[in-house]
Formats: C-alpha cells, structure tokens, sequence
C-alpha cells in the first residue's frame, strides 16, 4: 500500500513540475494580475486530471536521489520550454502594435501594462489586450494546455532534452512570430512610406513650412482611422497564426 502511495505521489509530482512551470509562462496565466498561488493552484487540479491519463507516459521511479532529481529538473525545464514557445506566438502581435504605434506617431505615447507591469506602447497594449480577450474567449487557452499535455509526446518524461532540435525549434518559432507580426503591421508600415513620401515632397516644393510639425495630426487622425479598420482582421489573422502554431504541437 506504502508503494503504490509513493508512486501516485511521483506521478503527480512529476506531472505538476511540467504542467505548473509552463503556467508560469503562459499567455494570460503569466499576467502580473494572475498570482503565483493562483497558477499553481490551476496546475494542481489540471494534474490531478491528468494523472490517469499521462500515468502511462511516466517513466519509473529511480531510487537513486540525484536521478530523481535530474528527473524533476528536466520536466521543469521541458515546461519552460513549452511556455516560452506560445509566449513567442504571441508576442508576433505586440511586434505588430510596435509597428503600427510608429507608423500613426504614438511610439512615445506608453501606457502602464496590467500583464507585464510594464510600460508598453498604447496601441501595443491595445492590441495585447484585445488579444487576449479573443484567445478566451474563443477557447484557445484549452488549445494551450492541451499543447502542454502533448509535449509528452515532443519531449518524452525521463528523457533529456535535445539541445540542438530545442534551439532549431526556438528560431523556427521565433522567425515566423517576426514574419507575421510584420505582415499583419504591413498596412501601417504601407501608410507610413506613403505618408512620409508625401509630406518629403510637400517639403521640397515648400521649403519655408514646416510640413512635418503641421502634418502630426492628419498623421495621428489618418492613422487611427487605419486602426478602426484594420483592427479586426489583425486580431482575426493573428488568432489563425496562434492556432496553428499550437496545432503542431498537438497530435
């Protein structure tokens, strides 16, 4: 009875390790709002789910201590890994909010991020936040998870971790969060030429005015009505981004 106890514990243990370091990283649980007891008390009902189902997956309990703990270290580890791959889809939008945040002129315009407890740009933090609300609410934090869950399946318990593929899988995610967060901000990066080849040649043929003070404004007006319009399909097109990045990850 003392043996199948201490291994139901292990198993529990070991799934808490992977499922609760990647709560800690993950879009919307890793908010500054989100408390650590409240994450770990999320991760300790999402394993005592999961245990009947990942039991399987577990390897057997070494009765060598460091094993034990090179055991824990490496499940952490695969959880961190996880929760900064789907950190790094979603911070493909903030890239675009940065871009069109220049592009309309409120690159120094910042606000205070209840996420990060930072200061980010508005239309940054906008965006973000609109973001997160459609991932919610269209159920893509079960997606997430269920990505978590499926690491076992990429990175199998008990066993060490890749460093090559881990690195190879980093720069993948990476480079497409870069291509599509400059894809969605492509209309406002578009504006941006446009506008500025505009006011350059109106400065030309007008040396005396100072076009570029004078035209903040129409920048500002034309640039947030380029945001009510857009903002909509951004949010749309990054949502298919982010569930699909999730979907290679899922078997």
């Amino acid at each position: 009875m003392t043996e199948l106890l201490n291994l139901e514990i292990y198993k529990y243990i070991l799934i808490f390790l992977r499922v609760g370091s990647a709560l800690m990283l993950l879009p919307g649980f890793s908010a500054a709002y989100v408390s650590v007891r409240q994450r770990l008390s999320i991760a300790l009902v999402i394993t005592i789910v999961l245990n009947p189902y990942l039991g399987e997956y577990l390897p057997e309990a070494p009765a060598d201590f460091s094993e034990n703990l090179k055991l824990a270290f490496t499940e952490i580890t695969c959880g961190i890994i996880m929760g900064l791959i789907i950190q790094c889809l979603y911070f493909a939008l903030n890239l675009a909010g940065n871009f069109a945040g220049q592009a309309i002129g409120f690159s120094n315009a910042t606000l205070f991020d209840p996420t990060t407890q930072n200061q980010s740009v508005i239309i940054e933090n906008f965006l973000s936040i609109t973001a997160l609300t459609v991932i919610f609410v269209t159920d893509l934090h079960h997606v997430m998870l269920s990505a978590v869950i499926d690491s076992y399946s990429l990175f199998p318990a008990g066993k060490s971790i890749m460093p090559g593929d881990t690195a190879q899988l980093f720069a993948q995610t990476v480079n497409k969060s870069f291509v599509i967060g400059f894809q969605i901000a492509s209309p406002f990066i578009a504006f941006s030429i446009i506008f500025y080849c505009g006011m350059g040649l109106i400065s030309r043929l007008m040396p005396q005015l100072n076009i570029f003070f004078l035209s903040l404004p129409l920048q500002i007006y034309l640039g947030i009505g380029l945001l009510f319009i857009t903002t909509p399909v951004m949010i749309l097109w990054f949502v298919r981004f982010f569930d699909n990045g999730l979907q290679l990850f899922l078997h």
